[in-house]
C-alpha cells in the first residue's frame, strides 16, 4: 500500500511540474512531460495491475495531464492538430476524458481550425448508447450502471457530460460556425437523447435559425432599399443636368464615347467641392498612420479661437483690475501724506509777538 501511495504521489508531482512549465511559458517541456505522464498511466504496468490506483484517481490524473497537454499544444501553435494528437495519445477518442476533449474541440473551433472536428465529434458521440435516461454506456461494453461505487468511468458517461459534447457539436460547430442549421436540427431529432434535453436543444437551434433568417432578410431589404435610393438619386441628378448647357454638350460627344459615363464624371466634379468638409486628411509618421477629418480640424480651430478670445479678455480684465488697485493704492498714499505732512510748531504759543505789532499798540 505504501508503494502505491508513493507511486501516486510521484505522478502527481510530475503533473504539478508540467503545470509549472505551462505557467512559466515553457510549452514544449509541458507538452512533453504531460504526454509522458499519460503514456505512463496507460502503460502495461498499470493496466495489468488494476489495484495499483483507485479508478477515480487514475481518471483524475489522466484528465489533469490531458488538460496540460491541450493547453501547451494551443500555445505552441499546433491548434489544428490537437484532436488528432489526443486520439493518438489516448489510443481512441472514447478514452479521452470529456473535459479534455471539449477543451481541445473548442480550441480548434475558435482557432478557425474546424476541419476534422465534425468527424471526430461524430465518432465520439456515436460510440455511446443511452441505457436508463441518466447514463450512456460505451457500445460493446458490459457494465452494470446500477452499481455506482467503483464503476468504470471509461465505460460509463453521465448524461450531463454527454450533452456538453452534443451542445458543442450541434450548436457551436454545426449551427454557429458551419452555419449548417438544417443538419444540426436533423441530427438532434434523430439521435438518442433524453426527450427533455432534446426539446431544449431544438428550441435553441430553431431560435438561432429564426434569428439568422430575420437578419438575412433585413440585410437584403436594406441593401435593396439603398440601391433603389442611390439609383433614384443618380437619375434625378442626371435629369437635372440634362437641361443645362454643359449637360447638352454631353449629348453631342464624339462617336464611341459613353454619354452616361461622361455625365456622371461631370456630376462628380461639380459635387466634389461641396463634399470637402466630409473628407479626411491622412498623416503618416513612420509606421503610424493617423486619419484626421476636416470636421475635427474645424472643431480644433474653434476651440483654439475660443481659448484665444478668453485669454485676451482675461488679460484685459487683469490689466483693468491692476489699474484700479494701483489707483486706490496711490489715493491712500496721497491721503496719508496729506494728513501727516502739516508740521505744528510747539513753541508758537510762548514766543513774543513781533516788534511792529507792539509799536502799533
Amino acid at each position: 500500500m505504501g508503494e502505491t501511495d508513493s507511486s501516486s504521489s510521484s505522478i502527481w508531482q510530475e503533473i504539478e511540474q508540467s503545470e509549472s512549465y505551462l505557467v512559466c511559458s515553457m510549452y514544449e517541456e509541458a507538452a512533453t512531460l504531460a504526454s509522458s505522464i499519460v503514456r505512463q498511466l496507460k502503460g502495461s504496468n498499470i493496466s495489468d495491475n488494476n489495484e495499483a490506483f483507485d479508478e477515480n484517481e487514475l481518471f483524475d490524473m489522466l484528465e489533469s495531464a490531458g488538460m496540460v497537454f491541450v493547453q501547451a499544444l494551443n500555445q505552441l501553435g499546433r491548434t489544428s492538430a490537437i484532436l488528432n494528437e489526443l486520439k493518438v495519445l489516448f489510443v481512441s477518442a472514447t478514452a479521452i476524458p470529456v473535459q479534455v476533449l471539449l477543451t481541445g474541440a473548442c480550441f480548434q473551433i475558435s482557432g478557425a481550425s474546424s476541419a476534422g472536428v465534425r468527424e471526430f465529434l461524430e465518432e465520439f458521440l456515436s460510440s455511446w448508447s443511452l441505457v436508463d435516461g441518466q447514463h450512456y454506456v460505451l457500445v460493446g461494453a458490459e457494465v452494470d450502471v446500477d452499481v455506482q461505487d467503483g464503476c468504470d468511468r471509461r465505460c460509463i458517461l453521465e448524461v450531463d457530460k454527454y450533452m456538453e459534447v452534443v451542445e458543442v457539436y450541434a450548436v457551436t460547430l454545426l449551427g454557429t460556425t458551419l452555419k449548417d442549421m438544417d443538419n444540426a436540427i436533423s441530427w438532434v431529432e434523430k439521435s438518442a437523447l433524453p426527450e427533455e434535453r432534446r426539446q431544449v436543444l431544438l428550441r435553441r437551434l430553431h431560435s438561432l435559425y429564426s434569428l439568422k433568417t430575420i437578419n438575412s432578410s433585413q440585410v437584403s431589404a436594406v441593401m435593396h432599399e439603398n440601391n433603389h435610393k442611390a439609383h433614384y438619386s443618380l437619375s434625378k441628378e442626371l435629369n437635372g443636368f440634362e437641361g443645362s448647357p454643359k449637360g447638352l454638350e454631353a449629348n453631342y460627344l464624339p462617336p464611341g464615347e459613353n454619354n452616361t459615363k461622361q455625365t456622371i464624371l461631370k456630376l462628380s466634379r461639380r459635387v466634389d467641392p461641396c463634399l470637402w468638409w466630409f473628407r479626411s486628411v491622412n498623416l503618416k509618421f513612420g509606421n503610424v498612420r493617423v486619419v484626421v477629418t476636416n470636421g475635427k480640424i474645424l472643431l480644433g480651430f474653434l476651440f483654439l479661437l475660443t481659448y484665444y478670445v478668453l485669454r485676451r479678455k482675461g488679460a484685459t480684465l487683469n490689466g483693468l483690475v491692476r489699474r484700479q488697485v494701483s489707483a486706490a493704492k496711490k489715493a491712500m498714499v496721497d491721503l496719508w501724506q496729506l494728513a501727516f505732512s502739516y508740521q505744528v510748531n510747539p513753541l508758537a504759543a510762548v514766543q513774543p509777538l513781533p516788534t511792529a505789532t507792539r509799536g502799533g499798540r
